[in-house]
Order: structure tokens, then sequence, then C-alpha cells
């Protein structure tokens, strides 16, 4: 015990200062990644290790008529050769979509059950039909091709909207036409009403282009079985733990949950497209259980392309009402979400659901309908990609604003402006069903011009056209709610080293957990940043929570830390009360001392985790300072912002340069800025992948034509601009930190603001309009036949 005016009481105010919430700290696992030391799956090696490899259709869509396996199961080093009725009779239960969505009639969404293997169809190419294990990989490969499968092809269909209509290749019996979601949200006679009455109506085709992951590391996974226990154990890159384990256990494998061990090492990317189990996890797994030896299968970069969930993919037709004054009455959505050829994970929800939640935007939207069928197609299957929905929907009306404002004479600026909500009226009600807590949408939006100097974009595009070059500039605002509500794991261990251990849900691939959980514990409860380890990964330890994604870590794990750090204090309290002879009610604690009040007795949390390690407590004194905690469901949040792009067409090639981004965000409390603006930098540059090179396409025979990055283009640094970043923040209220999630908020706001400053350095030739993504091609045939129609 020690006078509260110690060094080491001194020291922990100094470091809270240096360490706490709101301070740029560095990522913890910068150093180890930066120098290779890094652990991916396929690092992972086991004693008598064998290898797989998947047999997949080179067919679009086909029935199988037969699989002949015994040439394979002959080749040298062939330890099995699997196909789908083996997994059947294995009693393997379907991947399925537990979202409880329901279609316009109240029928519920149509699952496609999708098995590991196929056993009488398959629906696009690249889908798995056996599986070969031998003792090394080249040896399972080659074996792999040995396996002779007689498929009788079938029509396919790979555009949402054909394969909708009566008469198209149907990929399953049971879903007419095959429209597995027909979605609708909204009233629609109000909205009719509302555009009954509108001075003025803005239309728009949109085609949201399909977009693949491609993840750094490909996916992979080692499986291995314990005999005597009867459990199952597998290595594979996830996006959290717990969830991922009982979709295994319970729905797949059939088995108790503590039946199967999930681990999850480093991550070498994800964006939604790892938050899910995927077939070759349950075919390694059965030939460990079968073989009595660890299997490892990794993905290779040509057939991730395939069998990688992708993104986006949406045809929509949007409008907007307006009264004379340009206040927005209403706005409609309608369309085709391709879902892929099955339905897993999440798939559903970012075509349709979320994009009705995210529509209304920081505006006064009074009225909304979505109506979108999410349509079953012979392509690869759809999942969620960095926004899920939210970039899609604040594309669709920012869009719609600009066209608007241009249609009806107004200033762009200044039909936002008469549009925004007001933070007198916050907490807000809007159309989609969501209650903003907080924001102060106006105020984000004059900072953003102020950085950057929109005031003086004429002078900018005077200096451009001098070098033959036409200007453009966009404003665009976003808003995201976030994640569901949903619970999540905080649990504390004080070791025995003197070292403090994080156990939360969520799972870090890249966002810079271990430093912002770290910060918040160091900020509750006065540990020395340095002593504070994340442990995750590992479903054992982590055996609750919902992982990472759609922006939820740092307020739902945040959450988790702060409730459990309240529970420690309070354990805390009473052992120290014990320990100094006080009473409970005299403690108080602050920046890591345990104080009797009025007097200068304190004892540190540190000495005190170790003092009840050390010695025996009475029973009603706690023996340990630990605490295991699930929060409750911890709600949503609404992260917002503006952006601001200005971009250079050259006429001559078509290629457009991005010369300047800013970005004004409303993040609530910002644990760590530097994190933060690692976020921003990589959503931004996903959009601009999205926006200028990213699209995954098919020819007419269902055959991706975009399977390698010879075909398939990737931002590079020199596409990257250099960006401003701004901060406007507005605490949320619905969590002890006031956090909101910004993990993909630079999607959602780079996309809209990309294209409406292409369109808008385009409008003095009459473009309103090109698809994404603008590749100088695209934008070259634009100027091309706007000039040859002006001729």
């Amino acid at each position: 015990m020690q006078d509260h005016t110690s060094p080491t009481s001194l020291e922990n105010a100094i470091a809270l200062q240096k360490f706490g919430v709101g301070q740029p700290v560095r990522r913890k696992e910068d150093d180890t990644l930066v120098r290779g030391k890094g652990k991916y799956t396929d690092d992972f090696q086991l004693p008598r290790q064998v290898y797989a490899w998947i047999v997949r259709s080179s067919h679009a869509h086909g029935t199988i008529r037969g699989i002949d396996t015994s040439a394979a199961k002959t080749m040298p080093g062939v330890l099995g050769v699997w196909t789908g009725a083996d997994l059947v009779a294995a009693g393997y239960g379907p991947f399925t979509c537990a979202l409880p969505l329901k279609s316009r009639d109240g029928t519920p969404l149509h699952q496609t059950n999708r098995t590991a293997l196929m056993t009488d169809k398959v629906r696009y190419v690249g889908d798995a039909i056996a599986f070969v294990v031998a003792e090394t990989l080249v040896q399972a490969r080659d074996a792999a091709e040995a396996v002779e499968v007689d498929i009788d092809p079938l029509p396919s269909v790979t555009d949402p909207e054909e394969a909708a209509q009566p008469g198209a290749p149907q990929l399953y019996d049971h879903i007419p036409n095959n429209v597995a979601l027909d979605y609708h949200f909204g009233d629609a006679q109000k909205v009719e009403e509302a555009f009954k009455r509108a001075a003025h109506i803005t239309r728009l085709d949109i085609l949201n282009n399909r977009v693949a992951v491609v993840a750094m590391e490909p996916r992979a996974a080692l499986a291995s079985y314990d005999k005597a226990t009867e459990r199952f154990t597998i290595q594979v890159p996830t996006q959290g733990v717990a969830a991922n384990r009982v979709n295994l256990a319970k729905n797949v494998l059939k088995v108790p949950n503590d039946k199967v061990h999930l681990l999850t090492a480093n991550v070498g990317g994800s964006f939604g497209m790892k938050n899910t189990s995927y077939p070759e996890y349950v075919c390694i797994l059965h030939a460990a259980k079968a073989l009595g030896r660890p299997v490892k299968w990794t993905d290779e970069r040509s057939t991730s392309f395939l069998s990688d969930s992708h993104g986006r993919a949406q045809k929509i037709h949007c409008e907007l009402a307006l009264d004379a004054d340009g206040k927005f009455l209403a706005v409609k959505v309608s369309g085709y979400g391709n879902l892929g050829s099955y339905i897993t994970g999440v798939a559903p929800q970012p075509l349709s659901l979320n994009i009705g939640k995210n529509l209304s935007s920081v505006y006064q939207t009074p009225l909304m309908t979505i109506d979108i069928k999410t349509v079953l197609t012979n392509t690869s299957h759809m999942g969620a990609y960095r926004g899920a929905g939210r970039p899609e929907a604040n594309y669709f009306m920012e869009r719609l604003i600009d066209r608007a404002a241009d249609e009806m004479g107004i200033n762009r600026l200044t039909l936002r402006k008469r549009n925004f909500i007001k933070t007198s009226q916050i907490p807000f009600n809007a159309s989609s069903g969501m209650v903003y807590d907080s924001g102060d949408f106006q105020g984000v939006f004059n900072k953003a011009l102020e950085i950057s100097d929109h005031a003086n974009f004429a002078k900018r595009k005077k200096e451009s056209r001098k070098r033959g070059k036409l200007r453009g500039i966009a404003v665009g605002s976003y808003l995201e709610v976030t994640a569901p509500p949903s619970v999540e794991l905080g649990r504390i261990v004080f070791e025995n080293d003197g070292s403090v251990k994080i156990i939360t849900g969520t799972l870090d691939y890249g966002q810079g957990h271990a430093s912002a959980f770290a910060q918040v514990l160091s900020d509750q409860l006065g540990v020395p940043f340095d002593r504070i380890k994340l442990e995750q990964g590992d479903s054992d330890l982590v055996h609750t929570g919902n992982g990472t994604g759609g922006s939820r870590s740092i307020t739902a794990s945040g959450m988790a830390i702060v409730e459990a750090s309240r529970l420690v204090i309070e354990k805390g309290k009473r052992a120290a009360a014990h320990l100094m002879e006080a009473a409970e009610a005299d403690i108080e604690f602050a920046d890591g001392q345990f104080t009797i009040a009025g007097t200068d007795r304190s004892i540190d949390i540190m000495e005190l985790s170790q003092r009840l390690r050390d010695g025996k407590m009475p029973e009603d004194v706690p023996s340990s300072l630990d605490v295991d905690h699930t929060s409750g469901p911890v709600p949503s949040t609404f992260p917002n912002g503006c952006h601001v792009a200005e971009v250079e067409v050259d006429p001559d090639t078509g290629i457009v340069e991005i010369v300047r981004y800013t970005g004004v965000n409303d993040f609530g409390t910002v644990v760590n800025p530097m994190l933060v603006a690692g976020q921003l930098h990589g959503g931004v540059a996903q959009g601009i992948g999205q926006a200028f090179m990213e699209h995954v396409s098919y020819d007419g025979n269902g055959q991706p034509i975009t399977g390698s990055f010879m075909d398939y283009a990737l931002p590079r640094a020199e596409d990257i601009p250099l960006m401003q970043i701004g901060d406007h923040p507005s605490p949320a209220t619905s969590n002890p930190l006031g956090t909101k999630g910004c993990g993909e908020a630079g999607c959602a706001g780079s996309l809209s603001t990309l294209i409406n400053a292409v369109l808008d350095a385009l409008s003095e030739l009459g473009i309103t309009a090109i698809d994404m993504p603008l590749t100088p091609e695209r934008v070259w045939r634009a100027i091309h036949d706007a000039k040859a129609k002006v001729a």
C-alpha cells in the first residue's frame, strides 16, 4: 500500500494522458506484422499433416450424371477421394441463412440448403463436386485432375433481372423465378400520394457493380480430430470464433458445441468474406476424422475468385420526389440484387434490408419504399462486403440529390442544406424506422466545405482547363446504421506475470483492436497500457460474442470492456476494504488506485491483484479481480460524415485523376485517431477500386472472365490521393464510451462523391450518367459519344 501521491500514482495519471482514450497510439501488432513474424493459417503445421484439393465444376449449370473417382484413388500418395454422397451419408447439415427475412407476402426467405459437395446439380463455375486428400499438395492436385465428372449442361443465367423473368433457367425447383426474397419496406400508398403531389420527380437507373474481396490472405484451413475425446479442431481465418463454432457444430456437423474447437490466428483481410463457414472446411473436417490425420486446405488466388463470396451487384431504379422548394417528400428504390448460386451467411441482407435502413441518410425524408428482389443466378455466391448495403444506399441517395439539383436548377449544396436533419430534431425518427440519437449533420457538412477549400474550386477549375483537363467536384454526405443489437463478451484476467488479458468476441484482422481495447481498459482501470494483452481467436476462451462486422467492434467490445471494468472495480473495492481494514463504502477508485476516502491510504490495482493471488481471502472477499461478463445487446450507432472529391478528367484518354479528397466524419468518441484514419484511408481506397476499376464479369455462358489479376484490376498506391481528414464528433448516447463505428465509413462516403465528381467534370458535355466502374475506356467513350451528338 502507498500514499496516493506516490510516483506510481503520478505515473498512472501521466500514462493515461499518453495511452488513454483519444490518443493516437500505434498498433501493438505492427512490429510483428511488418517484420513478417505474423502467423497465418497456412503457416501452421501439424505432425503427419496431409493435404486436400477440391474438384470444381467447369460448367455454370448442369446435372451431375456421374462421378468416377477410381483412377484418382490409385494415384501416388492418395489417401482418399470423397464425393457429395459420402458427406450426405455422414449426416452433415446444409449451409443456410439464419436471418428472419420475409418477402412482401409474409413467406420466409427461400433457403438453398447448400451442401459441402454437390450431388445432383452444379450451379456456378467453381461449384465443389469432390475432394482429394494426399500426402502432398502436388499429389492431391494431380489426383483431382483424374476425377472424371459427367455433367449434362443446362442453360445458365447471370443477370438477376433476367433470372427473375418467367422462362429463365431455374436453379432450384422450389424457388419460383429464382426469387429467394421479394423484399418490401415502407407504406406504398403514402409514398404514391407524395409522388402525386410532387413538383418534381428525379429518376435514375443505377448498376452497382459486382466486386471480389481479394483479401491478401486467401482462405485456408487446417483440421484435426481427436478420437479419444471425439472432438474436432479447425484452424481457420474468421471474423469471430464463437458464432462460427456454433454454426459449424450445431448446423453442419451436428455435434455439441464443445466438440468443436475453432482457432483463428492472424487474418490477412476479410471485409465480410471470412465471416461465415465454407464447404471446404466441412470436407477437411470429414477427412481428418476418417483418416485420423490432420488435413490442410489452402486456396489459391485463381480459385478464390470463384469460391469466395462477392459483394454489391445490384440493378436499381430509384426516384426522389420533391416539392417546389426542393424539400424531399419521398424516395423509392426498386430493382434486383444478385445473390449468386447459394444463400449462406447474411447474403440477402446487404441487398435488401440494409438498403432501407440506410437510404434516408442525414436528410429529412418523410417517406420511403424499398422493393428489391434478391435473385439466384449461376454465379459465385454473394456475401457481406465492406459496408454491406450501407455504401450502396448512400450512393443511391447522393446520386439522386445531385441529379435533382441539376434538373431543378438549385445549387447542389443548397438542396442538401434545405433537407438536412437539424440538431434540434435529435433524437430523430427516420423513415427507415431508425432513431438517430446524435449528430450535427450541417456542422459536419460546413467543416468539410471549409477544409476542402470548396469556395475556391472555380479558380482550380480554370487552372485545369488551361492544361486541357476537365475538373469536377462533388460533396456527399453519408450515414450508416451499424450492426444490429447483439451481445458481446468482455473478460478481464489478471495474470501471474503482472499482465492483464482482455478476451472479447470480436476479432482483429487489421483494425488494431489490441491497442484500442487496451486504451479503453487503461482508461477504465488505470492499468499500464504495456501490460495489457488481447487474446482472441480461441473458441475455448471466447465462449460467446458476435465477431467483427458491421462496424460494431469498438462499440460492442468497448461496451463489454467498460461494463466488465466496473465489475472489476466492485470486486476491487471489497478486496481493498478488507486489506486496508476499512468499510467498503469508504473505498474510492481513480487512476488505478483504490483509496480510503479522506485519507492518503491507497492500494494500486496491480498490487491488489497480486495480493489476492498470493493470499487466501475470506469467503466474502474476492479471490481475484478476474471478470467474465457478457454485455446485453449493444445498440446500433449512426456514424456519419461528409466527403468532398475533386477530379481531373483527360478528355483525350478518359483517364480520371483524383486530385483532392477530404473527409469529415462523426464517429462520436474517438478512441484512437490514428487507427480511425487508417480505417478511413482503406475504406476510401476500396471505394476508389469499385468506382474506377473493379468489376467481376461473366460471359453469356456463365464463365467468369475476371479470374485473375490479369483481368481484375485493383487500385495501387498511385491511385490513392493524399486525404485531408477532419473530425466533428457528436458522442453516441447509446453506449458508455459514446463511440460510433468507423470501419466501413470510407466506402460509404467515397462511392457517390467520386462518381458525382466525375459527372460534374463531364456535365458541360451533357453527360449525366456512366455505370461503374468508370474505366478510362468507359469515360472516353462517353466523351466521344457526347461530342459526336453535338457534331
